[in-house]
């Protein structure tokens, strides 16, 4: 292995950005259509949406966890230890996610009357997340595929699942939100079941061309053996950190749409806004740390940790041309993109302040968590759940008390995110020069 080209990178981003954008427009259907219902429902979307994108990260940390080992075996060649690895993560993450299943559909009220101000947000909210968290088991293991295929960097059924995912949603979305065609219209629960349809196709889709494809028989998955303990406990030696360190991140932006809700609805709104638009143009980003990691956890298995910086530091080249390239696009088109979550002129008008705040944010995003995933690369999972966790406290601390103490407008909330990427960036240079993870066995 060699420190690898822009056109390596690009062919192992592009089926990922892709597989990354479906779970966007996802998000981007549910607030775009439901803009156009009532500021109650897209503000109780993003609550609902949030929470479920918590319990969503229980199955994207391990699952990231599981690419990093992966990807060490890949290095390794060793196909059989790439297939167990798979099978007795699917045990576990297909219980685990059943569990969570079913203890949110008894204890909604109980997760959300605590933290929301507003009668007619709460009830939306527990509606909306009653349907939504149905598709957490369909869409845990769709992120199990993912981490395989891209921990092996074969990656381009991640484009047609993605695909497919997001085909059905903006159809039933439609259908279901507003009636049409003779459906019933349902409003936010038809937003959250089109969601949960869609990730059941993708699924589908799936488990039908893994078990089809010839060059994926050296890798012998779905054998379903008696579950290996010793492989579950090493997976999650791993992924369990990853796990927490995810679910803490999204718990925390938890927390901060709910210091943002005690703002009023209108802040509400634009938040869930800027989310969508946040979530949607990170995509660039968030693929190449998935290559980042990938190729570092890659470089170390085949014995090459002097690869480590350099790769790094290629990644982060091209992360910065394409987010330049996107957020060029975003700022010349602004107030398009805008008005594509809202017909509403006026929430329009409050929300472009946060939209070149956030702009400018990502930026520096592209840069920092890329550095970041490569010290997830080098599988010090809990060292990396540290810096995730202090960086949390500082960043949760900046924004109470801009938003509650302070009472500042929702613009300046939102330089929050500032805090976050810089001090996330900063804490992983300094481990990348100091600790010792070149010769960590996993």
């Amino acid at each position: 292995m060699t420190v690898p080209s822009s056109r390596n990178i690009w062919e192992i981003a592009w089926p990922i950005m892709i597989s990354l954008l479906a779970q966007g427009i996802v998000n981007i259907t549910d607030t775009a259509f439901l803009g156009r219902v009532g500021e109650v429902e897209l503000g109780a979307s993003a609550i609902g949406g949030l929470l479920y994108t918590t319990l969503f990260m229980v199955g994207f940390g391990f699952s990231t966890g599981v690419q990093i080992l992966i990807s060490r075996r890949n290095g390794e060649k060793n196909s059989l230890a790439i297939g167990r690895v798979f099978d007795n993560s699917f045990y576990f993450l297909g219980l685990t996610s059943l569990l969570i299943t079913i203890a949110v559909i008894f204890f909604i009220p109980a997760l959300l009357k605590p933290f929301v101000a507003s009668g007619a947000v709460f009830a939306a909210s527990t509606t909306f997340l009653a349907y939504r968290v149905l598709g957490l088991f369909f869409a845990s293991a769709s992120l199990l595929f993912r981490s395989f295929y891209t921990g092996i960097a074969f990656t381009k059924y991640l484009s047609i699942s993605a695909g497919i995912m997001a085909g059905v949603n903006i159809i039933l979305a439609y259908l279901l939100v507003f009636g049409h065609w003779g459906f019933p219209k349902l409003g936010i629960e038809g937003a959250a079941i089109a969601s949960v349809i869609s990730e059941i196709c993708a699924l589908l889709f799936f488990i039908l061309i893994t078990r089809r494809n010839a060059r994926l028989k050296s890798y012998a998955l779905f054998q379903w053996v008696k579950p290996d303990l010793a492989i579950i406990k090493n997976t999650l030696s791993i992924s369990g950190f990853v796990m927490l360190q995810y679910v803490l991140s999204l718990g925390s932006w938890f927390v901060f749409f709910m210091f943002i809700e005690k703002m009023g609805e209108r802040s509400l709104a634009v938040s869930n806004i800027i989310r969508s638009v946040y979530l949607l143009f990170m995509i660039p980003g968030w693929a190449l740390c998935s290559v980042v990691s990938t190729l570092v956890s890659k470089a170390l298995g085949e014995q090459k940790p002097h690869l480590v910086f350099p790769i790094i530091v290629k990644v982060v080249k091209f992360s910065l041309s394409a987010m330049a390239i996107t957020l060029a696009f975003a700022f010349t088109f602004s107030r398009d993109i805008v008005e594509i979550f809202t017909n509403d002129l006026s929430l329009v008008e409050a929300t472009m302040p946060s939209f070149y705040i956030i702009l400018a944010a990502l930026f520096l995003f592209a840069c920092m968590s890329i550095i970041f995933n490569g010290v997830l690369g080098t599988a010090n999972t809990h060292f990396a759940l540290g810096i995730e966790a202090l960086t949390l406290v500082v960043y949760l601390f900046f924004a109470w008390y801009i938003a509650v103490h302070l009472h500042q407008k929702i613009e300046i909330v939102w330089t929050s995110e500032f805090i976050y990427s810089l001090l996330t960036g900063l804490l992983s240079i300094w481990y990348l020069r100091k600790g010792n993870w070149q010769g960590r066995i996993v």
